[in-house]
């Protein structure tokens, strides 16, 4: 069983991942166009899964 605080500690690791996507999104586009692919979905994801992990 997790915790509140573990619960939400893992909702705000979640959203700082999101608001690290955005952040990046023009690095990103950069470097897809001279072919180089940014993980950013790769670590979203994984937040996301690790916190719908959490839910009671």
């Amino acid at each position: 069983m997790t915790t509140r605080a573990h619960r939400a500690l893992v909702f705000t690791l979640y959203q700082l991942t999101i608001l690290f996507g955005i952040l990046l999104m023009p690095f990103a586009l950069l470097t897809r166009q001279v072919g180089v692919s940014v993980p950013i979905r790769r670590l979203i994801v994984r937040a996301e899964s690790a916190y719908e992990n959490t839910k009671p």
